[in-house]
């Protein structure tokens, strides 16, 4: 396998191929370590994360790169953002007190280089090929304190990440035009404006400034409308989707027509109770529904950020520079348990049920992967712990040889 197959590819097809490479006597990149192989597969796990981290500015400090691995493993661990809970799996070394003041004094003293956290993010998807950008927002309460996140996912098929966000102090309002348009610039100024093929977002995100912005920068999207935009043609007559008289089920498409004074192409299609899907976008007439279908892997990650996965709801955290910094942890160890469990699957496909879908999401099984790893039991000659042993060793040539550049803060 050439260096250049592995920069085109993502991380779970450059695994395989390396494990088929290496069963066919080829060779193949490896990163090697100085671990002992009767090391515990949990403190294996922290030691590669941490090399990791060594090669990306998300700080600059040697001890801070190895408790955010041991974070990110204490997070799997106990599923739960509290601090306290966290504590319980960070160093086994340390009274989970003493933990738990390593935790606080983190959060309150070290900055995150966030660009770096997106150079990162960017290292675990393929080098070419478009990517689908969904922008959305989040929010819950804790007592009188608002947690109100815009965030922006970046992937393909399946695999959806965090790749950046910010924390909204509008007591849990809309987000505007400048703070969306703001959000992006970041993701196209990493990403680049010709790796993004698609951006989605749902009826929050209208308005002639944001959709202006879209198409004047080339970007292909599709936005979901509320019912009581009108519809312009080209002969300045106005309508209402209501007007046009849909049985429930049925659609209609207009190829050129402009919505908050953008020209684009609208989809609607009739649902119960006078509800509609109103479509607009410029990724194709024919492929909006298609396309919008894809926005809910935003929906997925956040379930699993939020609850059934690693509750972030649950934090008590009132500052947003912390909060802030906790949505980047969370997302880290997110992207590592789907990243495993993307891997798995291409080892040997998750079960389905009768209605098609997995039994198990990618991101949960993933997750159960690592924290059965991560047991004291665990043995390294497994063959989920090669598996992850192997991506984590594909992820740290990825940063060793294409060094991130990012100026190092905190």
């Amino acid at each position: 396998m050439t260096g250049s197959d592995l920069e085109s590819k993502g991380a779970f097809y450059c695994l395989f191929e390396g494990i088929a490479a290496a069963k066919r006597g080829e060779p193949t990149f490896v990163v090697l370590t100085h671990q002992s192989p009767s090391r515990p597969v949990k403190q294996r796990l922290i030691a590669k994360i941490t090399t990791v981290l060594q090669h990306v500015p998300l700080v600059g400090h040697l001890s801070r790169q190895k408790f955010i691995a041991q974070f990110v493993i204490g997070l799997i661990k106990s599923r739960n953002v509290q601090f306290r809970e966290v504590a319980e799996h960070l160093n086994d070394d340390a009274l989970p007190a003493s933990n738990e003041t390593r935790i606080q004094n983190f959060f309150r003293a070290v900055t995150l280089d966030y660009s770096a956290f997106m150079q990162l993010i960017i290292k675990l998807l393929p080098a070419t090929g478009k990517l689908r950008l969904c922008i959305d927002r989040t929010e819950w309460d804790f007592g009188k304190c608002q947690v109100n996140i815009l965030l922006v996912t970046v992937g393909s098929d399946t695999w959806h990440v965090p790749l950046y966000w910010e924390l909204l102090d509008n007591r849990s309002g809309n987000s505007n035009a400048a703070q969306r348009i703001a959000v992006l610039e970041k993701c196209v100024t990493l990403l680049g404006r010709e790796r993004i093929g698609l951006v989605l977002g749902d009826r929050e995100f209208v308005g002639h400034t944001w959709l202006k912005w879209l198409k004047d920068n080339g970007l292909n999207f599709v936005m979901r409308l509320p019912k009581h935009h009108l519809l312009t043609d080209e002969n300045g007559g106005r309508r209402a989707i209501a007007d046009l008289g849909l049985a429930v089920g049925a659609s209609r498409r207009f190829a050129c027509v402009q919505v908050d004074g953008v020209w684009g192409q609208v989809w609607v299609k009739a649902l119960a109770e006078g509800e509609f899907i109103f479509l607009f976008g410029t990724a194709g007439l024919h492929s909006l529904g298609q396309f919008y279908a894809k926005r809910w892997t935003i929906e997925q990650c956040f379930q699993n950020l939020k609850g059934r996965g690693f509750n972030l709801r649950n934090t008590h955290l009132r500052c947003f520079d912390k909060l802030r910094k906790l949505v980047a942890l969370v997302s880290l160890a997110y992207a590592f348990c789907l990243s495993v469990g993307q891997a798995a699957d291409q080892r040997q496909p998750v079960v389905r049920k009768n209605h098609g879908y997995r039994a198990t999401s990618l991101s949960r099984h993933g997750l159960n992967m690592v924290r059965q790893l991560t047991r004291p039991a665990a043995k390294t000659g497994t063959k989920i712990a090669r598996m992850v042993d192997a991506l984590l060793n594909w992820l740290i040539r990825q940063v060793t040889h294409h060094q991130i550049t990012v100026k190092i803060v905190g």
